[in-house]
């Protein structure tokens, strides 16, 4: 059952794939999506719409949505928290920020140098709200993270519009803000992709021990995991997992929300499942977003994170309401 589960999914990673290359603003047939892909002719210029601006985005949007969905993964079983995201956190609000200023003391920096000064910036952040939800008696707890995180993410958020004022970058940073993968081309790729698939298969090697301290603190140390190790290297690897795809794409909240809890429904309470199933689900998630950014109203372009948020609101606020006992 578990293995038709995945089949299923990655034929509908492939499908969704293939249909948001297809489909667009322009029409292209069937058959100037295959040669493109498999035999590009770049004379062509339906050719050049595919290979040059439609493939990379689609593959931008597949692994970016991977990366948000297993670092919503990560965090919510590392801090038995439900409502644990990147964006809802404060982590890509610290990546925002770094941009903004990168924006404004070096518009001319590399695509590099931005990614890493975005994950600096995810970096600080993350410190910050955890050092800021542990100095309360009893220390770090689920609701003290999401009180925190909200605290932080508003701060950063109005940090980074003064910035954006100042400096005159509402333009600029009018992307980053939306999210979107419109600006994703190969030379970002060839950077962006081994970064987030080592991460994500980082990740994956976690899978057993985040299950158990989802169980517990008390129980996965009893069963002999490091809690500190693992706790460290597990935010660690969200971090760059959300650093990383926001510098890429902007701030796009609510998928590493939404996607674990499809995931847990589907296979199960195992991370060794959830994090693969998660990165499966975010893609298709993602995918499907920015083709449908492209296609509501053409030649128009509405923002990825829109879509997302479409979804991702009603079930933030609905998961919020049912496990809001619990915190």
């Amino acid at each position: 059952m578990l293995v038709c589960l995945f089949l299923m999914a990655l034929a509908g990673l492939a499908v969704c794939m293939f249909l948001a290359i297809t489909f667009g603003a322009k029409e292209l047939s069937l058959a100037s999506v295959w040669s493109a892909v498999f035999h590009y002719d770049p004379a062509i210029t339906s050719q050049q719409i595919i290979h040059e601006l439609r493939l990379p985005r689609v593959i931008g949007a597949a692994i970016v949505g991977a990366a948000f969905a297993v670092a919503g993964a990560l965090m919510q079983g590392i801090t038995r928290n439900p409502l644990a995201d990147a964006g809802i956190l404060g982590i890509n609000g610290g990546s925002m920020l770094v941009v903004a200023l990168c924006f404004a003391f070096f518009p001319h920096l590399p695509y590099s140098l931005l990614m890493l000064f975005s994950f600096i910036g995810a970096v600080l952040s993350t410190l910050f709200i955890f050092a800021l939800g542990s100095m309360s008696p009893g220390g770090l707890s689920p609701l003290r993270l999401t009180v925190s995180g909200a605290v932080i993410a508003a701060l950063l958020h109005s940090l980074t519009s003064g910035v954006a004022i100042y400096f005159d970058l509402s333009q600029d940073l009018a992307f980053w803000y939306a999210g979107g993968v419109a600006g994703m081309k190969w030379p970002y790729l060839r950077i962006l992709v081994p970064v987030l698939v080592a991460a994500i298969l980082c990740s994956l090697l976690l899978g057993r021990s985040v299950s158990l301290i989802a169980l517990g603190d008390d129980i996965a140390a009893n069963l002999g995991v490091n809690m500190n190790r693992i706790k460290g290297t597990g935010m660690a690897l969200a971090v760059v997992l959300a650093g990383v795809s926001v510098s890429a794409v902007g701030s796009i909240a609510f998928v590493g929300l939404v996607i674990p809890h499809i995931a847990r429904k589907l296979v199960g309470a195992t991370y060794q499942l959830i994090i693969p199933m998660s990165a499966l689900l975010g893609a298709i998630l993602l995918t499907l977003a920015d083709l449908g950014a492209r296609t509501v109203d053409p030649p128009r372009e509405l923002a990825i994170g829109i879509m997302v948020a479409i979804i991702g609101v009603p079930f933030f606020l609905y998961t919020a309401r049912k496990v809001g006992s619990e915190l």
